[in-house]
């Protein structure tokens, strides 16, 4: 394994050389953001099925709770199998590996067709579900309709101050959708560069193969 130091959330000038030469493993040692940057290249190149991607947090953070990562755990993403976690992107070409959130936000959203907001809460959380199936028949190709759609993938929170204390709906899905008044979009650590009124996350048609 060789170690390349990059820029924080690296773009294509620096991953993509660095993906050519991979052949195997990959291991990002960073923020939530940083590997983001980096599976995002994953996903252009169509390599998520050929590599596997280790993960080692620098700070605790939602994709080490998520998927029961430690800080600094070298061993673990250097030599643990792989296995496959839903991959979740968006409708502005990006994706999400830990935690989406809009807060506060006002508006209509939908998770599947199971309308999960109509009016104002305090925050809107959105991530990979744990316990979705890994896909059976994955492709890199989203337009083929000969594969059955997944029907899992993401978990929505809702929370919404009651007379008491916060309380806090859940519920899960393959696609999240939602229409609001202009708000900031927070994924995996860093804002939308602009406010935004709409907002869709998805599951991709292929996993991305974690070690873990």
């Amino acid at each position: 394994m060789q170690w390349h130091e990059v820029s924080a959330a690296p773009g294509r000038n620096e991953v993509d050389p660095l993906l050519a030469e991979a052949t195997d493993r990959v291991v990002v040692h960073g923020t939530d953001m940083d590997l983001a940057a980096v599976v995002l290249r994953l996903l252009r190149k169509e390599r998520l099925t050929e590599l596997t991607v280790g993960y080692v947090p620098v700070a605790d953070s939602p994709v080490a709770r998520l998927w029961g990562l430690a800080v600094g755990d070298f061993e673990r993403a250097l030599t643990a199998s792989p296995r496959p976690v839903p991959l979740i992107r968006d409708d502005s070409g990006g994706i999400l590996l830990g935690e989406g959130v809009i807060a506060p936000i006002t508006g209509q959203a939908y998770c599947d067709d199971a309308q999960v907001l109509n009016g104002a809460a305090q925050s809107l959380v959105v991530s990979p579900d744990p316990d979705a199936a890994p896909l059976p028949d994955p492709t890199a190709d989203p337009l083929n309709h000969t594969i059955e759609p997944p029907m899992d993938g993401l978990r929505v929170g809702i929370t919404r101050r009651g007379l008491l204390r916060r309380r806090t709906e859940s519920a899960r899905g393959r696609a999240f959708q939602a229409s609001f008044r202009s708000a900031t979009v927070r994924h995996d650590g860093t804002d939308h560069p602009r406010p935004m009124e709409k907002w869709v996350w998805y599951r991709h048609t292929e996993d991305l193969n974690l070690a873990r």
